[in-house]
């Protein structure tokens, strides 16, 4: 009895986690077939192959540039948000500075804003500045909305470590660059490693601001997606299908080979006992 009940429970996980990889084969499956393949009804589930939709999208100039694009701008953006995220949360987490809970939520609150809310006056702002169409400021943009969201994730690792560990190295003659580098940071680098994936996948699907305060050196994939859905009277759906195929691959690869730290970031964190 015991064995069929795993063998059933281990059977709906899969048939629970099929029905959810549902639309990502369809994409990939139809990424290797022809415009009639793709709108034959009833649809077609055994096909012949053809790479055409490969050749044809790396056969775009503006390809190369718009992966370009979406690699320095998230990793860009997320490595400077985890590193002054990390540096706050160690303040809010060890000098709790008066108003600390008040603060963290003006901070979280960031996030609750709509992008379509703001959109015109970031606009304004980047065109009075002659910051358009720039990968630097872009890519503090995106920091600056990820940064909230890290803090919060940081400060629940960081609140998981005992302050003794900063003691004993202030103690022992350390400064506090070398216990915030050298003691603290070893310690919650699954928080670090969480937030980083957290905020990549964030930047890496951004299309509204990319699209308006970006522009034609600054386009990444989700812009490509967008301004090359239709074509020829219709949907491209070769185009879509290869280039979301090619698209879901970093994230993916990065979600595998990082989801027990993942795991962890979603708790916020972990508990430690004292030294």
């Amino acid at each position: 009895m015991s064995r069929l009940r795993n063998g059933l429970y281990y059977a709906g996980l899969w048939a629970i986690s099929l029905f959810f990889f549902a639309p990502i084969a369809w994409i990939v499956l139809a990424s290797f077939k022809t415009r009639t393949d793709i709108l034959a009804v009833p649809p077609k589930l055994v096909f012949t192959p053809t790479l055409e939709n490969y050749v044809a999208l790396f056969g775009r100039d503006s390809l190369f540039l718009q992966i370009g694009n979406s690699i320095l701008l998230s990793l860009g953006a997320v490595v400077i948000a985890v590193f002054v995220s990390f540096l706050a949360a160690f303040c809010f987490s060890r000098f709790k500075p008066k108003g600390t809970d008040f603060l963290m939520f003006l901070l979280l609150s960031i996030r609750m804003l709509p992008g379509p809310a703001v959109i015109l006056p970031v606009f304004l702002m980047y065109v009075a500045f002659g910051w358009k169409d720039s990968h630097l400021w872009l890519m503090l943009f995106y920091a600056m909305f990820s940064i909230p969201f890290s803090v919060w994730i940081l400060k629940g690792f960081l609140d998981g470590v005992s302050t003794r560990f900063d003691e004993t190295g202030i103690v022992n003659g350390g400064s506090w660059f070398h216990v915030i580098f050298k003691v603290v940071l070893p310690q919650v680098r699954p928080g670090l490693i969480a937030a980083f994936i957290f905020n990549l996948i964030f930047v890496w699907n951004e299309f509204l601001f990319n699209f308006i305060i970006g522009g034609v050196t600054t386009q990444n994939i989700p812009y490509a997606l967008a301004v090359g859905t239709y074509a020829d009277g219709g949907v491209n759906w070769t185009f879509i299908a290869s280039m979301t195929s090619i698209y879901i691959i970093p994230p993916i690869a990065f979600i595998y080979i990082f989801q027990k730290y993942l795991l962890v970031g979603m708790t916020f964190g972990t508990v430690r006992g004292e030294v």
